[in-house]
């Protein structure tokens, strides 16, 4: 039987015909957050925003718009729509380059300008532009906040940092700078296809027999232990998700991947209760062996099944060896990863009760619009995909966040699996390795 990679790019082939500039593969993480929204009743999409807060009056609205589009030009991941076409995932590549609007519309009265922020990403059309700048004036900070935001699908985090330097290198270029030559156009667009390509032919090769039954092995106790969502749990007047943030110490290096997630254990078994398994999901892999360092979203959301058991779990050891083991399974997409568990007769559909992502500090560079560095703020209160996310920043201290959907999760008892993630991170209670 064929593998459900062979079976996208056949059906990609008959599709595009002629059209293959045009009409584009998507990866394996592409596919899954086109297929998510599909399968979302509001159709919403998973976006990237990056909040950045400038003196007022710095930046020249039409300056970054222009500098906008000589980005979106400039990549053929942002200046492509993710859409499916007679269901089949892919990308449609717009002639010229589209930038959403740079102002939000005008505050409602009482509004703060976080408030303007999430009213605007709640308004995301999800068939305009893969990427959106908006500006919201702060009176009382004079200020003016600039949102970056991307469709996910179109990019993942190691792209971000490329996307803010070259942002900020577009904006300092003539404000009547022209696009890109058509001839500079073409040859993105064909590295951006062969790595496109390249990442297939990765995962067709990795979706082999064995490693579907070392998955639905691995995976074979997941159930989803979230609660189901209901909008009654939200209080009245309260934002639709909760957060929380620390910064902790970092020493020698920091934390390990496999800290982390023993890290994430203690906070699951707050949420979800003792001896759960819960499936964690978190975004690894990089581009293709050889392909241009092309933006676009290429990496790969691997599961980890959580061991919320009494005391200390399977050890940080034991934790680390399957974590290697994952990783020489990493290439096989997350929509395969979750038919062979179904497969093998798991009830396991492929929901995630909690998602870590990891930063490294040094490879998040400020935005700088005419040589005025920009200041990175957090807009919290937006609805989230999951019952719980963890995002990590590790450089010269550790940067903690938690994010969680309070029509899920009450806030108590999001707060007491923070206390207890942070916890666990703390030097003094933990082994660094």
């Amino acid at each position: 039987m064929l593998s459900i990679t062979s079976q996208y790019l056949a059906r990609y082939r008959r599709l595009a015909g002629d059209r293959s500039d045009t009409l584009l593969p998507v990866t394996g993480a592409q596919r899954r957050f086109v297929l998510v929204r599909a399968l979302d009743p509001t159709g919403r999409p998973d976006l990237v925003p990056m909040f950045f807060a400038f003196p007022s009056g710095t930046i020249d609205p039409e300056r970054l718009r222009a500098a906008a589009r000589r980005l979106a030009a400039r990549h053929t991941a942002l200046r492509s729509r993710p859409t499916v076409v007679r269901g089949t995932p892919v990308l449609s590549v717009a002639a010229d380059p589209d930038v959403g609007a740079i102002r939000p519309a005008a505050p409602a009265p009482g509004e703060s300008p976080a408030d303007t922020l999430r009213r605007a990403l709640a308004s995301w059309d999800a068939q305009g532009p893969s990427l959106s700048l908006f500006l919201v004036h702060d009176e009382e900070r004079a200020e003016d906040v600039l949102a970056v935001v991307l469709d996910h699908a179109v990019c993942d985090g190691r792209s971000l940092a490329r996307i803010v330097d070259e942002l900020g290198a577009a904006y300092a270029e003539e404000a009547a700078g022209s696009l890109p030559a058509p001839g500079e156009t073409q040859t993105e667009l064909t590295a951006y296809r062969e790595a496109v390509l390249g990442q297939l032919a990765a995962e067709e090769k990795a979706e082999t027999p064995e490693a579907a039954a070392y998955w639905a092995d691995r995976l074979r106790t997941l159930h989803s232990h979230a609660p189901q969502p209901r909008p009654a749990r939200v209080p009245e007047g309260a934002k639709p998700s909760g957060a929380a943030q620390a910064r902790l110490p970092a020493h020698d290096g920091g934390v390990s991947f496999p800290g982390l997630l023993d890290a994430c254990r203690s906070a699951a078994r707050e949420l979800y209760g003792p001896d759960r398994a819960v499936p964690l999901g978190y975004p690894w892999g990089g581009r293709p062996t050889g392909a241009e360092p092309v933006v676009g979203c290429f990496l790969n959301t691997l599961v980890f099944p959580v061991d919320t058991g009494h005391g200390h779990g399977p050890g940080p050891e034991a934790t680390a060896d399957a974590w290697w083991d994952d990783l020489d399974r990493a290439d096989v997409p997350f929509d395969a990863v979750v038919a062979a568990v179904r497969s093998a007769g798991s009830g396991w559909t492929g929901g995630l009760d909690g998602l870590l992502t990891v930063d490294d500090d040094t490879r998040r560079p400020p935005l700088v619009l005419d040589g005025v560095e920009g200041r990175e703020v957090h807009v919290d209160g937006r609805p989230v995909r999951g019952p719980f996310a963890v995002s990590v920043t590790q450089g010269a201290e550790i940067r903690l966040r938690m994010v969680w959907d309070r029509a899920v999760l009450d806030d108590e008892t999001a707060h007491r699996a923070f206390d207890a993630l942070t916890h666990a991170l703390r030097p003094s209670d933990r082994t660094v390795r």
